[in-house]
This record gives structure tokens, sequence and C-alpha cells, in this order.
């Protein structure tokens, strides 16, 4: 079975299930899954239950898909990732974006939690992601091009969409809550970077860095899905001042910082229009 052909069998058991047409597609982030509790659900399954879908393998992120409604839209929240440094094929870590589109969704929001690289940019705060660099390996679109999802060669200028970035801004000043703007550094991980490698990651232009997100985002560049990305701060990445790399105060930090991050998404999806409707 190809890539293709497993992706149809995920979406028509999906189908099957009750999941109707979808407008957003939510993937939440490490410790980020809060926001699934203001979605008027209309189903929840498993990760384990759908077909040729992996399973996650990080122990907080739940692994469960729920379908429902948010600010009057059909969104899809995807309650934990795959990520490449589990041992996951580049094809597998995208598969929620390519269902997504698959089941119609016309916008993909995306949250992580990052360590900053940016000394102005703290622990606690979040970030808007207003472009990436990749240092993955290797690219959800090496090999075969998928003609029915995208051109060969994607363009990536604005892999972040500069009018879903905008409206973000203004959700978040009318509900004053401090969002910065920076650049996202992909990395395959899982081990965190040495205070070289820190040095490095700040001299070519990061803001933050983390472990997911950026192959979603060309995935979603691929398919033509407008994307919008946040990162939740939750570490802080000076190599003159580091201390040990604890993932309970992590979690901690994300927990924490969740209220907003939940606010925010919940008050930009209300926002949201399209095309037609």
């Amino acid at each position: 079975m190809d890539i293709q052909e497993e992706l149809r069998a995920s979406v028509e058991h999906l189908r099957e299930r009750g999941i109707g047409e979808v407008d957003v597609a939510i993937v939440l982030g490490t410790g980020l899954g809060g926001l699934v509790n203001e979605i008027e659900e209309l189903l929840g399954i498993s990760y384990s239950q759908i077909p040729n879908l992996p399973v996650a393998t990080v122990e907080f992120h739940f692994g469960k898909l729920i379908y429902g409604k948010l600010g009057g839209k059909r969104v899809l929240a995807w309650q934990g990732r795959f990520h490449y440094y589990e041992g996951h094929t580049m094809e597998q870590v995208v598969k929620p974006v390519r269902i997504s589109k698959m089941l119609g969704a016309r916008a993909l929001i995306i949250s992580n939690a990052a360590g900053s690289l940016n000394p102005d940019i703290r622990k606690g705060a979040l970030m808007c992601i207003e472009d990436h660099i990749s240092l993955f390996p290797d690219s959800p679109l090496r090999g075969n091009n998928l003609d029915a999802f995208g051109n060969r060669f994607p363009d990536m200028r604005e892999p972040y969409d500069v009018e879903l970035s905008r409206s973000l801004f203004q959700v978040a000043r009318e509900l004053d809550i401090p969002l910065f703007k920076g650049v996202y550094v992909g990395v395959p991980g899982p081990q965190l970077e040495t205070r070289a490698e820190y040095r490095y990651l700040r001299t070519i232009g990061a803001d933050a860095v983390g472990m997911s997100t950026v192959p979603e985002v060309i995935a979603a560049a691929h398919l033509k899905i407008p994307c919008a990305a946040v990162s939740v701060i939750t570490d802080e990445c000076n190599p003159e001042h580091l201390t040990p790399f604890k993932i309970n105060e992590v979690l901690t930090i994300a927990k924490k910082s969740e209220p907003l991050l939940t606010r925010l998404f919940a008050h930009f999806i209300d926002r949201l229009t399209f095309d037609g409707r």
C-alpha cells in the first residue's frame, strides 16, 4: 500500500466514524492540549484506532483526535503529534496534516513548546512564528512527488500565512496577551543542544528552537493550506547560563502558559472567515 492509499484508508475510516467536513485543523504540542476543553466535542478517536496512523510514543502527548465545533467552525484537533526523533519517517510525521487537508481543512494552526535563543523572549512567553530554519536531515517531500497534493517544488517564501499571523496579533492585542514574533529553528533531537550549538543557532538567525512543526509546515505549504504557528517558550537557552534540562519544569511552564494560548487560539478561530461562507 503506497502513502496515498494509506491516507485514503485513514480518511475513509474517519468519515465512517462520523467526521464530516473540516474548516480548521489544529496540532497541539507538548503540554498544550487544553484547547480541546473549549471544543464542543462531537467525536473523539484514539490514534491507535485510526488505520495507518503511527502511535505517539511520547508519554505527555495524548494521542487523541478530537472533532467538534469551536467559534462556529468545524475543527479537527490533533492532541499530540508525531516527532522525527521517535523513529517515525517524515511521511508518518505529516500524516495528520495531509489527512486534515483531505477532510477539507482550510486553515492549519500549530502550537509547540520551544526553547528561547533570544534573551528578550523569556520563559512563559508566546511567540508567533514568522519564519523557520530547518536542520532536519530529511524532508516530508523527499521521493516521488504526490502530484495530487501539490507541485514538485513548493514555494516557501511565506510558509506562515501573513494574514493569519496578522489576525493573531490583532486578537492578542485585544485580549492584552503579550505575543512576540520570531524565527523558529527545527532540529531532529531528541538530545538537547550543546552550548556551541546554541551559539550557532542564534548566529544563523533563530529566536527559538524545537523538535517539531517544521515538517508539518512544509507539508502544509505543499498542500497550500494557510498556516499559523505559536511557540510557548518553556526554557531559556542562553549558552552562558545553562541549567540542567528537566522535562517536568518544561511541562510546568507549558501548563502555566496554556490558558493564554487557549484564549488566543479560541478567539482567533472565532475571528476566522473563509471565502464563500
